[in-house]
C-alpha cells in the first residue's frame, strides 16, 4: 500500500471520529469487527455455501525443514466467494481497518509505520515470527 493512501486514510478517520472519539468506544467497535468478519465468513459457508470447509489435523513428515511445512498445510476451504459474499466480507474488513486507523490516531501511532515494522519484523523473523 502506498504510504500516501495509508495517511491519506487515517486522516479521513481521524476527521470522521466523532461518535467513536474514546478509546473505549473504539476498542469495543474494533472488537465488534472481528466478530462481524466471522459471522460473515460463517455465513459463506453455512447459509450461501460458496465456501466450505473440512478440517482435520495438520502434520508434516518428521524431519521436514520449517519452511517446507507449508506444502503440507491445508486452509481447511473449498470452493470461492461468490460476489455477494466478497463484498460483504471486504466491507466488514474495510470496517476493521477504519477501527484499527482509529485505534492508531487515538494512541497518536502512524499506521503506516505500524505497517512498515511490522513487515521488517515479518521480513528478519521469517518463520520464526509466527507465533
Amino acid at each position: 500500500m502506498k504510504k500516501e493512501v495509508v495517511e491519506q486514510f487515517q486522516e479521513k478517520v481521524s476527521e470522521l471520529l466523532i461518535r467513536h472519539r474514546s478509546i473505549l468506544d473504539s476498542l469495543t467497535k474494533f472488537q465488534e469487527s472481528v466478530s462481524r468478519i466471522n459471522r460473515a465468513i460463517a455465513k459463506s459457508v453455512t447459509h450461501c455455501g460458496c465456501l466450505s470447509i473440512s478440517a482435520s489435523k495438520q502434520s508434516c513428515p518428521p524431519g521436514a525443514q520449517l519452511k517446507d511445512c507449508r506444502k503440507y498445510m491445508d486452509s481447511h476451504l473449498s470452493g470461492s466467494l461468490c460476489e455477494e459474499c466478497r463484498e460483504i466480507i471486504t466491507e466488514e474488513l474495510g470496517n476493521h481497518i477504519f477501527y484499527l486507523a482509529a485505534l492508531c490516531h487515538l494512541l497518536d501511532l502512524d499506521l503506516n509505520e505500524v505497517f512498515e515494522e511490522e513487515f521488517a519484523r515479518v521480513s528478519v523473523l521469517g518463520y520464526f515470527h509466527l507465533s
